[in-house]
């Protein structure tokens, strides 16, 4: 299954889109969310950045902290 990564820059808390890093790489189907998250983090240069991660649906949603960016994580369907 292919995953799209979008990194971008927060303002007021809401993700602002001044600008973007955006990468897409491959996962098996019953990948968990730390492999998923693990490959994510990576693709866009924040590997061992602790933050929060919150799960909706089939899309994850996880801020860095102290760093006022949001990493989107969605399947392509």
């Amino acid at each position: 299954m292919t995953f799209e990564v979008e990194l971008t820059d927060t303002f007021g808390g809401d993700a602002n889109y001044a600008w973007v890093k955006r990468a897409t790489f491959e996962a098996p189907t019953d990948a968990s969310d730390a492999l998923l998250m693990r490959r994510a983090k990576a693709l866009v240069g924040i590997t061992g950045c602790r933050g929060v991660k919150s799960c909706y649906g089939d899309s994850i949603e996880f801020r860095p902290y102290g760093l006022l960016q949001v990493m989107f994580l969605n399947p392509r369907y």
